[in-house]
């Protein structure tokens, strides 16, 4: 990936917009407790696992459209969330960008599928990108940071049709933007992908 590619990464948007006062009050926060750029990607990362519950483990029914909704709501769904980490880490001139996957909705596969977002990251010491998921722990797993393997809440099942896209896109997908914004609770989200 060459360095004009990288540049679209660093990119404010409508989902991804870290020029919003509560994100850079968030972002002096990090930066002030940070050693360096790795130190503050940790921290960034951690703050967002474990700092702000996803939405469905808690039951709220609140829809956070935006990284700063997220933030302000202190909820929001992997979707989201991984827009507030890319908007934390762009803010601080670290290119992230967002990857999918297609995840069954129950163990057996017969009830739909959904699509769970998480985050890539680009490592400028190791010159790579890395993913990392941000969504929190659940069942007892322990996604720890790692700046040298993907960190993944999830892996992709193939035989529950499941996909890990190992994508890197730019922004929130415009069809998650229009779920999210086309719904006023959590709750009647559509989220069936099949």
């Amino acid at each position: 990936m060459d360095n004009s590619t990288i540049t679209e990464y660093l990119n404010e948007t409508q989902s991804i917009d870290y020029m919003n006062p509560i994100i850079q009050e968030k972002v002096r926060e990090l930066k002030n407790q940070s050693t360096d750029k790795n130190d503050y990607i940790k921290r960034s990362y951690m703050f967002v696992r474990d700092e702000i519950p996803h939405s469905w483990d808690i039951g709220a029914n609140v829809v956070s459209r935006t990284a700063s909704d997220v933030l302000k709501n202190k909820t929001g769904i992997c979707w989201t969330k991984s827009c507030l980490l890319a908007a934390i880490l762009r803010a601080n001139n670290i290119p992230s960008g967002i990857s999918y996957q297609l995840l069954s909705l129950s163990e057996t596969g017969n009830q739909g599928h959904m699509i769970h977002a998480l985050n890539t990251v680009y490592i400028e010491n190791s010159c790579k990108w890395i993913r990392l998921d941000a969504r929190g722990n659940i069942n007892n797993e322990n996604n720890e940071f790692c700046l040298d393997n993907n960190q993944l809440a999830f892996e992709a099942r193939s035989e529950l049709n499941e996909i890990d896209y190992n994508d890197n896109n730019t922004d929130l997908d415009e069809r998650l933007i229009k779920t999210l914004n086309e719904n006023e609770n959590l709750f009647e989200l559509k989220i069936n992908f099949d």
